[in-house]
């Protein structure tokens, strides 16, 4: 690839990264991971190595007067057999906080995922590089929202203007984790998934530790949250300890409890407020596992489905139902000691009226609408004047 000799290449560090907790160096450049090492180390599952290492919320931010910024990056880009191929990832710049651009990679590494056999195997591929001509004279902060679901590796960065950290500023961090719909599944772009429009709503440095597949309550992930500062910060619990059929109501009540403690340890007076699941019409009343629906996959189209079986709720499996009404006590009960602490109902989200107008178009992910509405929903319930994180939205 050529260089325009007036490009002046300024090495990517971590103060010209938000929202990432680590910075793994590759063979090509740097890698933002969402998780510490020690998290990592800590769990072998290769969907939360995939989930982790996809930047959602992860972006570049700096000031300069450059008109010219180029971007060298090494995509992964996954390939489901059978089904539609999945879009490119979307690279968003922002410019003084609003859209001016976006770009995308056609090439990359290449991960092909068989889920009929279970299989995944990788394929090496070629960087890329995206270019954002013409800028907007004078000095700006400019923000590059990575894709939110495509592991990226940065190369190098490249502009025709000298190249600062953006300053922080007075703006509030929050932290926030959740399942693949915090993650920003189906979202249009990387800055258009819900907690990023929410964020941009209520003023505020969003870290997303949405991880696709991963909200399982884990410790390693209590203890990032833990140790990352922040704020404010949210929790929304449910859908993917449903999805997997991790465990029953006997392990998931103490787990939330220990989950939250090991949050407050390092955060004890911080704002921490509990989302409980939106509405998932497949699993109100059947526990999981989800499973795909291969007759869809067959016809071309991905969609998921229960196969669960509604008695089994008897014997302590768990559905969106049981859970939001344990999430909802266990709160109460903790928040007669912890006057910080909150509770969201995720049907306040995204409820029955809302499915009627925007229904989840696989069953169980929302589309790009209806991560705009969960956004609004969220901005004026958790930012609003009196919400618990307390502060006006903005228009």
């Amino acid at each position: 690839m050529s260089t325009p000799t007036q490009l002046t290449t300024t090495p990517i560090t971590a103060e010209l990264l938000r929202g990432a907790l680590d910075l793994e160096h590759t063979a090509h450049g740097v890698l933002p991971h969402r998780l510490p090492a020690r998290a990592r180390a800590q769990c072998a599952d290769p969907q939360l190595a995939t989930a982790e290492s996809q930047p959602s919320g992860v972006r570049l931010a700096f000031r300069t007067g450059a008109s010219v910024i180029e971007l060298d990056a090494l995509a992964t880009k996954r390939v489901y057999p059978g089904a539609p191929p999945r879009p490119d990832g979307v690279y968003d710049l922002l410019i003084d906080g609003q859209l001016a651009g976006q770009a995308s990679l056609t090439t990359g590494n290449t991960l092909t995922i068989d889920m009929a056999a279970g299989t995944a195997t990788s394929q090496p591929g070629p960087v890329g590089t995206l270019r954002f001509a013409d800028l907007p004279a004078g000095e700006k902060d400019v923000e590059i929202w990575l894709p939110h679901n495509e592991t990226t590796e940065l190369v190098a960065l490249r502009t025709d203007g000298p190249v600062a950290p953006l300053s922080d500023g007075e703006r509030t961090v929050w932290l926030h984790h959740g399942s693949s719909i915090s993650h920003g599944s189906e979202a249009a772009s990387p800055s258009t998934t819900w907690p990023a429009l929410a964020a941009a709503a209520g003023r505020a440095q969003l870290i997303n530790l949405g991880l696709a597949g991963s909200a399982l309550l884990d410790p390693f992930t209590a203890r990032a949250l833990r140790d990352t500062p922040a704020d404010l910060i949210s929790v929304k619990l449910g859908i993917n300890v449903v999805n997997s059929d991790l465990m029953r109501l006997r392990a998931f009540t103490p787990a939330v409890h220990g989950f939250l403690d090991t949050i407050r340890e390092g955060h004890p007076n911080t704002p921490l407020l509990v989302v409980s699941p939106i509405l998932c019409p497949m699993h109100e009343d059947t526990p999981g596992p989800t499973g795909y629906d291969f007759a869809a996959l067959s016809s071309g189209e991905l969609r998921f489905c229960a196969t669960g079986d509604p008695a089994e709720t008897a014997t302590g499996k768990l559905t969106l139902r049981v859970i939001r009404a344990e999430l909802a006590r266990i709160v109460e009960q903790r928040a007669t000691e912890d006057p910080h602490l909150h509770h969201l109902d995720g049907r306040e989200l995204y409820g029955e009226a809302d499915a009627a107008r925007l229904p989840l178009p696989d069953g169980l992910h929302p589309d790009a609408a209806t991560h705009r509405h969960i956004a609004e929903r969220f901005a004026e319930l958790a930012f609003g004047a009196t919400g618990p994180f307390g502060r006006p939205v903005t228009s």
